[in-house]
């Protein structure tokens, strides 16, 4: 999961989400707006797929002129690790 910077000008979130869709090992994206100020969109992007190219991801973000702020999750592995509810 990603958090993204992109300009209020420029591609719109759906080019964006086609775009990235489009890489090779991608199998889907999925895009939310966090929150948008006079200049930027702040995303919150989740990519899946068996083989991501995490470098070709990022220069085609800074392509499309969005730049990533954090990584806010990662999950790896041939099995999926749920994460505790540590309230409970």
């Amino acid at each position: 999961m990603l958090d993204i910077l992109k300009p209020i000008k420029g591609l719109s979130i759906i080019d964006v989400g086609r775009e990235i869709a489009s890489l090779p090992g991608i199998d889907g994206v999925n895009i939310t707006v966090r929150e948008i100020d006079v200049e930027t969109v702040t995303l919150s992007m989740t990519i899946e797929g068996q083989d991501i190219d995490f470098t070709a991801v990022r220069e085609k973000l800074e392509e499309l002129g969005c730049i990533i702020h954090s990584i806010d999750q990662v999950i790896a592995g041939s099995k999926i690790v749920e994460e505790p509810n540590l309230e409970e």
